[in-house]
């Protein structure tokens, strides 16, 4: 296992860490799992053999239980590992019960404190923009929590590049914590980080964390053309995300996974993880297993050596389209490139023709 350093800070966390909310299974929930705290001790025991050493869960997940049952499952472990939570989601029908707000993020993190056991959230992280708080109020509600020692490091989740950039200016201006990373979506299907997201983090130093690379189950390669998943299986519920534009496209990409996959002997899961994790800007994957073999199978994913043709095969399936002002720039700006997103200017470069 390898261990990256977290954006800006002195942090290291593992290149691959346990996500939680496939734990307790409760208010809608229980369509994407339903580990109890005796099944999640033995996946966070498998999980910490092979190096992980940070879990990341959020209080919305199984409102609070999935929090519940990582606290207990942790137990003498928890001096040894790192716990990032997240808030920001409505957790209750009060007008306040939801948002950025200083009122918010202080209450819901002294919950989350107690659902966990512990004194200490590693890195806590506003899990979505908040249109109406004013990110300077949620900027210092988080101060206040580092400054308490109730939290260690700050970070954000699913924010636009240019709210990352209007967090980031805020923070600075008024000597407030700047977030050490962010957590997005990003997967071999889904790549629209590549615009600004992931060059965001890597000008301002920022670690990048990524949710579901295994797009909620869709690459796995359960899921194809002419099969349907039951309903063990989240996309084989009424799950909503991830919002899929072009299906064809995505089952072209399951294919191409599952072809390099049966080339190795390994799961078409195992291909799109070890593709991702090595990505510009990437710092680590989030593993979202709903049991132990899935767990075991995705930490593989480290021992997968796929060639630099494979690599580019995949590379070319996936590449998202050159939209402007990037097509205008990867065609224009050579002269004087920026570090920050030439690495993906250039494969545009590739689909233009250049």
């Amino acid at each position: 296992m390898e261990y990256r350093q977290l954006g800006h800070s002195g942090l290291k966390v593992s290149q691959l860490m346990l996500g939680t909310i496939t734990f307790g299974g409760e208010a809608g929930f229980e369509k994407v799992g339903n580990i109890d705290a005796e099944q999640a001790r033995r996946m966070i025991d498998i999980a910490c053999d092979a190096g992980i050493n940070t879990f990341d869960t959020a209080n919305m997940y199984s409102m609070g239980l999935s929090e519940e049952v990582l606290g207990k499952a942790l137990q003498k472990k928890r001096d040894d590992v790192l716990i990032t939570s997240k808030v920001r989601t409505p957790m209750g029908e009060g007008p306040n019960d939801g948002g950025a707000s200083r009122y918010h993020i202080i209450r819901q993190c002294e919950k989350s404190l107690r659902r966990l056991g512990t004194d200490h959230i590693d890195l806590y992280q506003l899990h979505q923009w908040d249109g109406v708080t004013p990110i300077e109020e949620s900027l210092a509600a988080l101060d206040h929590l580092v400054q308490s020692g109730k939290v260690r490091y700050v970070g954000t989740s699913n924010y636009n590049g240019w709210q990352m950039m209007k967090t980031m200016a805020a923070a600075r201006e008024h000597g407030l914590i700047r977030p050490v990373s962010q957590q997005i979506y990003y997967t071999p299907e889904a790549r629209e980080a590549e615009y600004e997201i992931l060059p965001v983090g890597r000008d301002q130093g920022l670690g990048t964390l990524i949710w579901s690379p295994l797009g909620e189950g869709l690459l796995t390669g359960q899921l194809r053309r002419d099969k349907a998943l039951s309903s063990d299986h989240r996309q084989g519920t009424d799950w909503p995300e991830p919002y899929i534009h072009d299906r064809e496209r995505l089952f072209d990409i399951i294919d191409l996974l599952v072809e390099i996959g049966d080339g190795h002997g390994v799961s078409a899961a195992r291909v799109a993880l070890a593709w991702l994790k090595d990505r510009p800007g990437v710092t680590s994957l989030i593993l979202g297993a709903r049991n132990e073999e899935q767990l075991k199978d995705n930490l593989a994913c480290l021992e997968l050596e796929l060639s630099e043709e494979e690599f580019a095969r995949i590379e070319e399936a996936t590449r998202p389209v050159p939209i402007y002002p990037y097509w205008h720039r990867a065609m224009n700006g050579t002269d004087r490139p920026e570090p920050a997103d030439e690495p993906f200017m250039a494969e545009f470069r590739k689909t233009m023709g250049m």
